[in-house]
């Protein structure tokens, strides 16, 4: 495993947790997103979560985990969380939130504690594909160390 993989702050949450990973690389594509990242795995899309920051009409940032073949209603999310609205940051925004670049925001090892949304069918499925903390890097990782170590609160606002 080459240095900069291990060092990524979300690599090394994950091992001081104990959890049970695998690194899986791909060559990264501007736009890509998700299906790029599946096609490249030959996995599900479905399996493949997104990492998106967002912001509540306040400035408050948040992440919400979002299956990759779907995308997040607004206004059930802000009817969710009992707020006006929500909005994605931007990338410089996600940047300052989290340390990481869009195409490589983790959950795990970001810059600040912030509350993480999850769509509640994604505790449905055994195993996951969710970045590492860089562009062209995913975890696989069980469903059971991810909510262990995140603590994410469920949401339905899947579309």
């Amino acid at each position: 495993m080459s240095k900069g993989i291990s060092s990524t702050p979300a690599v090394r949450v994950l091992r001081e947790q104990k959890a049970v990973f695998t690194l899986h690389s791909y060559r990264y594509e501007e736009k890509g997103g998700t299906a790029a990242a599946a096609k490249a795995l030959n996995a599900e899309e479905h399996k493949v979560i997104k990492t998106l920051v967002m912001e509540t009409d306040a400035k408050e940032p948040f992440l919400v985990l979002m299956h990759g073949d779907r995308k997040v209603s607004l206004k059930a999310l802000a009817a969710s969380l009992k707020i006006k609205k929500a909005v994605p940051c931007t990338p410089e925004t996600a940047n300052k939130h989290t340390g990481y670049f869009v195409g490589g925001i983790s959950p795990f090892g970001i810059k600040k504690s912030l509350k993480i949304y999850m769509e509640a069918s994604i505790a449905s499925l055994e195993k996951i594909y969710i970045n590492a903390g860089k562009r062209g890097l995913l975890f696989q990782i069980t469903i059971k160390d991810l909510i262990r170590i995140l603590n994410p609160i469920l949401v339905n606002v899947a579309i």
